[in-house]
């Protein structure tokens, strides 16, 4: 499938062949088809049509707004519970390490598969990377606690795997959902037909044509902006990586553990 500047610029050039289209039409068209009680029903015709494919444009990037926005959070969120197992582990004491080096790996992993340096390297969903998790999580289970204070630790380490594990999946369920591709034909469908009413009443000047193709290429970009929210991992509009680049810094940056007082607990 094209990508979203190459469908914008396909839909910039439907609106623009519409508006143009309506202007050479009016060359063609008799006189008394042009009457003023022609132009005024052609006006409110479209008002009606120009008033639902408003409502409905300012509907569908609404509603792709706050989509992209949740993608956004679930990243967050990923990174947040990552840093979070790898401090349970930590404060599990050095019989966790094995676990530790997996999570950072995993965080490495992630992290490469949803921010790729080249963009058609994209992988949400990648079942290799989900394998590095589950032995992150075998290697907890492996674990025998010794005292209630590691139990509780172990406790903790195992739901915020299990988050991790949720989060995994809501990205990959989410990626690839958006509007039907159809509807948006028919939003672009109904502005083709404004942008032919346009033309067809538009004096033959170099400011008409100019303004037209100013508003064919403002309404484009609005549709654009709608497919590109629709895909926050590999559009020119992408979700900040910065969560997960954060995260994988910490993990490397994090250090063993000591012991206080018979506690084990991180340095600082």
């Amino acid at each position: 499938m094209p990508s979203p500047p190459v469908i914008g610029l396909i839909i910039f050039a439907v609106f623009l062949a519409g508006a143009f289209g309506g202007w050479a039409a009016r060359q063609r068209v008799p006189a008394h088809h042009l009457t003023d009680e022609t132009k005024s029903l052609v006006s409110m015709s479209m008002a009606v049509v120009g008033t639902i494919s408003a409502l409905v444009l300012g509907l569908l990037i609404s509603n792709a707004n706050t989509s992209f926005i949740a993608r956004g959070d679930e990243v967050t969120a990923l990174s947040a519970d990552i840093l979070r197992l790898d401090q349970m582990l930590r404060l599990y004491g050095p019989e966790a390490n094995p676990a530790r080096g997996k999570l950072r790996q995993y965080a490495e992993r992630k992290t490469t598969d949803l921010f790729p340096e080249v963009a058609r390297d994209l992988q949400v969903d990648n079942p290799f990377t989900y394998e590095v998790l589950q032995q992150v999580e075998y290697l907890m289970l492996e674990l025998q606690p010794s005292d209630p204070r590691h139990q509780w630790f172990l406790e903790q380490a195992k739901m915020l795997a299990a988050r991790i594990g949720n989060t995994r999946w809501l990205l990959a369920q989410h990626s690839g959902h958006g509007t039907p591709k159809v509807f948006v034909a028919l939003v672009v469908f109904w502005l083709t037909l404004l942008f032919a009413s346009f033309g067809l009443f538009a004096p033959r000047s170099f400011i008409s044509a100019f303004v037209l193709t100013l508003c064919a290429l403002a309404v484009a970009g609005a549709v654009e902006v709608i497919l590109e929210f629709e895909q926050p991992f590999g559009g020119l509009l992408h979700v900040s990586q910065l969560p997960m680049r954060h995260a994988v810094y910490q993990l490397n940056l994090s250090p063993g553990t000591m012991s206080f007082d018979g506690v084990s607990l991180p340095h600082p």
